[in-house]
């Protein structure tokens, strides 16, 4: 809706560089920082209860240390391999010690921990031609496998359920009653797409009330039909596929946000706002003697000016001044709307370190139901969610330009919930495909044979390969575009 700042027509400046990099050097390294500590507790969710059972494990790695070595090499099974950081190299374990490598890969892509006698994504095929070891991992009881297989999806949930909690012992929980919308929202074209319109209440998605505006955009993504009050009427309004695809296609930003009074929240430096006298605060009356109540008007019809001479009334201290002006060449004005408005609607809700708990579990059970429900977004051939789906060079763009810890707390929740539900699917050289197996072995009463297994894993990493390379490449085809 705001038409601020237009990077097509931004000067570039060694201090915009600057900037520039600065923004992407936090950025990159908060998402280092979020998928190291998520890797680092996931693993240890499946080295603890190894160790608890006896069960040797041979390498605990932060990253993937495969490939093509710059600093030191080492070969295992005749392949090279490099990493930034060892300790203790397995040659050098007797069989008795119960020691493990402790690593830093070059390839940040993950993690994983190598435990002694199990078919993993390493295809170690020599151990597992000689005889079963009391301390390997082939020679425990199938219940105790299943844990150790387990433990780094429970860990990843545990994570998100007390981040959650501590979030809202420590900040409580911020967000605007959709119910205190009295001008409804404002759904740009996009939004229109999806059957709403501007001034709409949204009353309820798929039948259930909604009660917080910020839930509401993936809702009404996720949802099948919505109701909404139009004018004082309800009216129920199909969520339509075509709708979906549009707001996907358009990164989804500000298809649905609330809808505000024309007061003025930002005047850009060196733009015409600045140079003809507006201020922050100065509320829009009238565009060419039209009257103007919400920014939303002010914005459309100030995109159909063109390079005319425009009357433009504010109300500044109760006081109505009148500005004529010609539109710059570049179309853009340089305001943006208040939000000091909607800062007024938002409540606190504070927590006890007793309510935190149980709201914390709610939370992390909300947002993995919500992703599981936005496969049906992905895999749908209308929507072709998909080509939307961010890789790591997508998920940097969306972190925040400065360091923030509520965000990355926020943001680790959310990733970890996702982790290990991703980590669960039902896929060869995903823990999911391990726990598959072995449930197989516990009804079955036997184990499925070693080569079934073999060739389970490679059939997994090429699933799971194919899958990284398709959303890197999306990752770049949106950078290109």
């Amino acid at each position: 809706m705001a038409f601020i700042f237009s990077k097509s027509y931004e000067k570039i400046t060694f201090a915009g560089i600057k900037n520039f990099r600065m923004e992407l050097f936090i950025k990159i390294s908060q998402f280092v920082f979020i998928i190291s500590v998520l890797v680092i507790l996931h693993e240890f969710g499946h080295f603890i209860p190894a160790r608890l059972f006896k069960t040797k494990v041979e390498k605990f790695y932060l990253f993937f240390d495969a490939g093509i070595s710059l600093l030191r090499f080492k070969v295992v099974n005749g392949v090279k391999k490099f990493s930034f950081f060892t300790k203790r190299k397995p040659e050098e374990w007797e069989e008795d010690q119960e020691t493990t490598e402790w690593g830093i890969g070059w390839l940040p892509l993950g993690g994983y921990v190598k435990i002694a006698g199990m078919i993993d994504e390493s295809m170690d095929k020599e151990q597992m031609k000689q005889e079963p070891k009391p301390w390997e991992f082939r020679s425990k009881p199938a219940w105790q496998r299943l844990i150790i297989m387990c433990g780094g999806v429970i860990v990843n949930f545990l994570l998100a359920w007390v981040i959650y909690s501590c979030l809202f012992v420590s900040i409580g929980e911020t967000y605007i009653p959709i119910n205190s919308l009295e001008n409804g929202i404002y759904a740009d074209e996009n939004g229109e797409k999806l059957g709403l319109k501007t001034g709409d209440k949204i009353v309820s998605i798929d039948g259930k009330d909604v009660y917080k505006f910020r839930e509401t955009s993936l809702d009404l993504l996720l949802g099948d039909k919505a109701t909404v009050d139009r004018n004082g009427e309800k009216i129920k309004i199909q969520l339509t596929d075509k709708g979906k695809k549009a707001v996907l296609e358009s990164q989804g930003i500000n298809f649905v946000i609330p809808r505000v009074d024309a007061t003025i929240g930002l005047v850009g430096e060196n733009y015409k706002a600045s140079e003809i006298g507006l201020q922050v605060d100065d509320k829009i009356v009238a565009l060419n003697n039209e009257p103007i109540e919400f920014w939303d008007e002010f914005d459309s019809r100030i995109k159909k000016t063109g390079d005319q001479e425009v009357s433009l009334k504010v109300l500044r201290k109760n006081k109505e001044i009148e500005f004529n002006f010609k539109m710059p060449d570049s179309a853009i004005l340089g305001l943006n709307s208040s939000t000091k408005s909607l800062q007024k609607l938002a409540i606190t809700k504070e927590y006890s370190v007793g309510e935190s708990i149980p709201r914390g579990l709610s939370e992390t059970v909300n947002v993995l139901v919500k992703q599981v429900k936005q496969f049906k977004l992905i895999f749908n051939r209308t929507i072709q969610g998909y080509k939307q789906v961010k890789g790591p060079i997508g998920i940097v763009e969306t972190m925040a330009p400065e360091w923030d810890w509520i965000y990355i707390w926020r943001f680790m929740a959310m990733f970890s919930v996702w982790l290990a539900f991703l980590n669960i699917l039902p896929i060869p050289a995903l823990d999911g495909g391990h726990v598959m197996f072995l449930l197989y072995e516990m009804i079955r009463g036997k184990a499925p044979s070693e080569k079934a297994m073999e060739r389970g894993q490679i059939v997994g990493f090429i699933i799971v390969m194919t899958l990284m390379v398709l959303v890197f490449g999306n990752d770049i085809w949106n950078l290109f575009k």
